[in-house]
Order: C-alpha cells, then structure tokens, then sequence
C-alpha cells in the first residue's frame, strides 16, 4: 500500500494544481503560478513620473498669456522648479503643495512660430514644443496736437512706470476673471500698431484696452491687488496724465492712465470693482478715455483672456 498518497487522491484544490505533486516534490505546475501572479498588485510596473507638466492654452496667438502648470510628486522638494522659453527665464510661484504655475508673455513684437518650452524640477528636465501663432493687428494714426506727443514723456515717468511694471511680488491677490474698468464701449483693442502725426511709431503697439467713457465716469480695479503707483500730471506724468498701478501679485501688473481723478494713494490695498478712478483726457490724449493695460513678468499682454478666462 502506497502510504503516501493524500486522503484526497486525485481531486485537486482551488487554485487547480495537484496536491499529491506538492507533497512529493515541493514544485507548483506553470498555470498555478501565473494564476497567483494575476491576482497580486502590480509594484514593479514603470516609474511615477515626478514631473507633470500642463501648458494652456495648447495653441496661442501672439498677445496671449502661456500658462504653465508643473506638478512635483516628491514631498521633499525644497527648490521651486524653472521655466524657459526661448532665451528667457519667467518667475515660479507655488500656487499649491507641490504645485507650481509659471506665466510666459507674448507680444505683437515676436515672430510667430514653434520654440520650446523648457522645465526644470527635482532633478528631471522636460522640453514641450509650443507653436504661437500669427495674428493680424490693425494699424491706426492719431494726430496729436502741439504739447500732447507720445515722445514728451520725462524720465521721471519713464522710471517710474518701468519700476512699476518689473514688480515681482510673492503673493498672489486676484482671484478668478478679471472685470471690466469702465462700462465704456471698447475704442482701441490691444496690439494695435500705429502712426503718430504721420510718423510711424518703430516698435510700438497699443499696451492695452482703451474705453470711451464718458468724462467722469467710473475706474474700478478689475482685480484685487495693492496701489504700487500713483503719478499724476503735476509730477511730471506727461504721457501717462494721471495714473494708477495696481499690484495684482506674481508679476501680474494693472496700469490706467489719463485719469481726471485718483481716488486712491500708494499702499492701499484694493478690492475687485472697487473705484480707484474717473476717466478724463490728462497726458498724451485726444479725448476723455481711460487705457488700461495689463503687464505680465514686465510684458504687455492682452487684457481680453484675462477677463474670458480664470488664470489661477
């Protein structure tokens, strides 16, 4: 009598292999295997990439503002990742753990095409292509009269505008779409080249959105941010006429020029559609109306996207 054999004989268990066969020789037929390796966790599978990258919009003009969105997966991350586009390096915030939002200004001024953007983080490198595309501006002429040229500016003005403008503050103020300033209809869109008393202005293009309100009328800050400047026509703001800067936080920067009055000063911290203003025709102007323009990392950028989109 075989004393070996198991009570159970022939039959076999649940997972389909011969128990008398363990019992003899310690060895598990081919498909019990591969049956137990289906029902595990797969922890050996490809590695976690640390470094997500997410570009809006996929396809932009010239004038609009590239977001990018880099996620780190490594907690113990203590450096802020890089952005480059082109030659240049743009400023990183973190906008949540591990989250990081980088902003890349186009202008009318660049030639349209494919170029690279490059991020750096925790130790890995990505290159995204990105392809900015053309977009056709209009072309206007203003005849100013004596007293009123564009090229009057004082360097004071100059300095203090382009001071302005370079404002890199950590915090971020504004908080969804941006408003509307002024309930004027829209007289000038952004990027619009022009000619002044006949000359062409080499490299210039309108910095912003210009509305035709009614002298008077209501200025209201179109996000939160603080009051960075305040210049008026009597320091010598001959271009600008009386003016308003308000910080909105990581290099996001509102300008409103030829104002008639300032209902704000310097450190003030502002509220979305708070009045800061009335329109008037002060510096470099040809009637009552108020220019705002809205600068990234130093950069004009056109105001539209930031009032059609939520940029966070």
């Amino acid at each position: 009598m075989n004393t070996d054999v198991n009570p159970i004989n022939n039959q076999k268990n649940k997972f389909n292999f011969d128990v008398r066969g363990v019992k003899k020789n310690h060895l598990l037929p081919i498909n019990f295997l591969i049956g137990l390796c289906a029902t595990l966790p797969v922890t050996l599978g490809l590695p976690v990439e640390a470094l997500q990258v997410e570009v809006n919009p996929k396809n932009p003009r010239l004038g609009d503002t590239v977001s990018v969105v880099i996620n780190l997966d490594n907690p113990d991350n203590i450096n802020n990742p890089s952005v480059s586009f082109g030659e240049k390096t743009y400023p990183v915030f973190e906008i949540a753990p591990n989250k990081y939002r980088a902003f890349i200004p186009t202008t009318p001024l660049e030639k349209p095409g494919a170029r690279k953007i490059r991020v750096s983080g925790d130790g890995q490198v990505k290159e995204l292509p990105l392809a900015v595309a053309t977009r056709k501006f209009p072309v206007q002429r203003i005849t100013l009269r004596p007293g009123k040229s564009a090229d009057g500016a004082t360097q004071y003005e100059l300095n203090r505008a382009a001071a302005f403008k370079a404002i890199q503050t950590p915090q971020k103020y504004w908080n969804g779409k941006f408003l509307r300033p002024n309930n004027g209809r829209i007289s000038t869109i952004y990027g619009v080249r022009r000619y002044y008393n006949g000359k062409f202005a080499n490299g210039y293009f309108h910095r912003g959105l210009d509305y035709a309100g009614a002298a008077g009328s209501r200025v209201v800050a179109p996000a939160a941010g603080k009051v960075a400047l305040v210049g008026t026509v009597a320091q010598g703001f001959r271009v600008h006429g009386n003016t308003v800067g308000i910080d909105h936080g990581q290099g996001v920067v509102s300008i409103f020029l030829h104002l008639s009055r300032i209902n704000v000063k310097e450190g003030d911290f502002v509220k979305a559609g708070q009045l800061i203003g009335t329109v008037g025709s002060t510096g470099a102007s040809t009637g009552p109306h108020l220019h705002w323009g809205l600068y990234v990392n130093g950069q004009s950028i056109d105001p539209m996207t930031w009032k059609s989109k939520t940029f966070e």
